[in-house]
């Protein structure tokens, strides 16, 4: 709902005896005592009777923000997202404080996926406004589809707290959880959405890989079963089991899934992308190489497939073309921090140390506890002559792998398979 701003005080309201406008009254000292000073305008207005009584309830119609504010409602719910950004931001003009009106500019951001937009101004309605419906879950809605998946957990857990029962914050909440390498909080998360949910193909696909990957055998043999029963024939429930399979290791099987898949619906998005996969599971590097590419040139925005066929172009030794798809990579996606690190190394193996760090920096960032991210950045450090810090990059490196974080990642790692379909839902 739009909220009003508050009225200053100093203002008082008045409604001139023949024309029903209110005016404004402002004190002045005349002569040592207080009397009262209409504007030109006022003046002006009383002047001319009836015909500015029409005119003036015609500008407190216009001017009203809560009648602009509710035309910038029905533009958005109509998707006339131009209109709908003029009127909320018509309502900012005349009330800067209007929770909702950012809240709403948000929304119209985010209709437009301009995220970063949508981001500001959800925040703005946050600040001002902290306890607004569904302000925290679009915020965690617009991280998600950032693929910043560990700024949204904060706010969709609070959405989660406030209100346990809804269904969207909790599913993306596993989503997150899912995408981080978490599968024991992805279950806990997800499958109290069993009743709701348990007739989707996604949700019973991500609950049963995050069960297995849990070792929650008994869950993860459920969600498949239930996958089984309500797949039918469907392209999609091919895809799905194919991408269950490959994290069983069952590649063989997996490909006949994909193949169905593939006659069913040869244009489903990401299935030559699990083609390739599955090829490069079993060792059959140039026709994994074949589909990356036939998945690049059905979506060439997207980096998931320029990644995996830069490994398979390093594995042959073709360093500078895998080079080559490393960085188109992350011109799409500067988050990849598995491509920062290879683009790192060859740049050290080539001897450019100085243009290897800034990829070193951001492979960091994105992946703090990559303890090979870690190694690297210390010994180059090291070598520049920032022997300090590159000391302690390599003492982090070392308690990461003492704890045996690392070695249990590395281990999920090999049997983990990439889920760039997930990150378009919902």
């Amino acid at each position: 709902m739009y909220s009003r701003g508050t009225t200053n005080r100093r203002q008082i309201r008045y409604y001139g005896a023949h024309t029903g406008i209110p005016l404004r009254l402002i004190p002045s000292v005349l002569s040592g005592r207080r009397a009262l000073r209409l504007t030109a305008l006022q003046m002006a207005i009383l002047s001319f009777g009836p015909v500015c009584r029409s005119l003036s309830q015609s500008l407190s119609l216009t001017q009203n923000p809560a009648t602009i504010f509710r035309q910038g409602q029905q533009a958005l719910a109509s998707g006339n997202l131009d209109s709908a950004e003029s009127s909320f931001r018509r309502v900012l003009k005349i009330d800067p404080q209007s929770a909702a009106a950012h809240a709403n500019l948000g929304v119209v951001a985010m209709r437009r996926k301009n995220w970063d937009q949508a981001l500001a101004e959800l925040h703005k309605a946050e600040k001002l406004d902290p306890k607004m419906a569904g302000v925290r879950l679009n915020i965690g809605l617009v991280e998600y589809h950032r693929a910043n998946y560990e700024q949204a957990i904060s706010p969709l857990a609070s959405v989660i707290r406030d209100d346990p029962g809804s269904l969207q914050a909790r599913y993306l909440l596993g989503l997150c959880y899912s995408f981080l390498e978490r599968p024991g909080d992805a279950v806990t998360t997800l499958e109290p959405l069993w009743p709701q949910m348990s007739d989707q193909f996604v949700y019973l696909y991500v609950l049963g890989v995050s069960a297995f990957h849990a070792g929650n055998k008994e869950l993860d043999e459920k969600a498949t079963r239930r996958l089984i029963e309500i797949g039918g024939d469907t392209p999609l429930f091919h895809l799905l089991m194919a991408k269950a399979m490959l994290n069983h290791s069952d590649d063989e099987r997996a490909l006949a899934e994909l193949k169905k898949a593939e006659a069913g619906d040869p244009r489903l998005p990401f299935l030559h992308f699990n083609l390739g996969l599955a090829y490069q599971h079993l060792q059959d590097h140039e026709q994994a190489a074949a589909e990356f590419r036939k998945d690049i040139a059905a979506a060439p925005d997207l980096a998931y497939s320029y990644e995996q066929l830069a490994r398979l172009l390093l594995q042959e030794g073709k360093v500078q073309e895998a080079l080559e798809q490393f960085r188109a990579a992350l011109a799409r996606d500067p988050r990849q921090s598995q491509s920062h690190l290879e683009v790192a190394r060859i740049l050290i193996r080539q001897g450019q140390d100085r243009e290897a760090l800034p990829h070193l920096d951001a492979a960091e960032k994105y992946a703090p506890k990559n303890h090979n991210v870690r190694t690297v950045r210390g010994q180059l450090l090291i070598r520049m002559g920032r022997k300090e810090e590159g000391q302690a990059e390599l003492a982090e490196a070392k308690k990461l792998f003492a704890s045996g974080m690392a070695l249990e990642q590395e281990k999920m790692k090999e049997r983990l398979i990439p889920n760039p379909e997930l990150a378009q839902q919902p």
